[in-house]
């Protein structure tokens, strides 16, 4: 089923890649290494939505001044994670499970929070579809490892069907007055 969905959004995904090409004249795609099952890295693909602009420094600037108009967009759909099914049919995600976050992220854990990572990440999860980037990092935590202990076919049905609602209202994708969800910096 994942390599013909895949195959499906080829099309989609190659408009997109054009229209990238066009207006931020750089590269399409983006990868970054991500913690996987128990931990272990994997590279994530996504759609680039961001300059590789930096300060006087050297240093990124904030992701709020460094996203597209595009790339809002492709954000506002998450059409910019249309390239993570690459990572499903690769066998290092799944289409339900807690989302993969970033590998600076592993040592700042606590115990129960590191359960998240029992189950392979997936395209969408249970944390999800009950805010996204609008809720906090406990409580997404929390949601993650209370999907671990219940997940179940029934489940990831419902976390999909509801994620086509939230995704076409457009709810949850920042965080409080910020382009994306602000860094993690443990609960220890």
């Amino acid at each position: 089923m994942t390599a013909p969905g895949f195959l499906l959004i080829c099309p989609v995904l190659v408009i997109i890649a054009l229209i990238i090409i066009i207006i931020q004249k750089g590269p399409v795609f983006l990868h970054q290494i991500r913690p996987g099952y128990m931990g272990r890295p994997f590279k994530l693909y996504k759609l680039r939505t961001m300059t590789n602009e930096r300060d006087e420094d050297g240093d990124l600037l904030p992701d709020e001044k460094r996203i597209t108009r595009l790339g809002n967009f492709l954000r506002c759909f998450s059409l910019d994670e249309l390239p993570e099914l690459f990572n499903v049919i690769k066998g290092d995600m799944s289409f339900v499970g807690p989302r993969p976050l970033l590998m600076q992220y592993l040592d700042r854990y606590t115990t129960e929070e590191m359960r998240r990572y029992e189950i392979k990440p997936g395209l969408t999860g249970w944390a999800q579809v009950n805010g996204r980037n609008a809720i906090n990092w406990d409580e997404k935590f929390r949601l993650d490892v209370w999907y671990v202990d219940h997940q179940s076919i029934l489940l990831d049905l419902r976390i999909i069907w509801m994620t086509v609602f939230k995704v076409l209202k457009r709810e949850g994708i920042s965080h409080e007055d910020q382009a994306t969800m602000q860094e993690f910096m443990g609960t220890k």
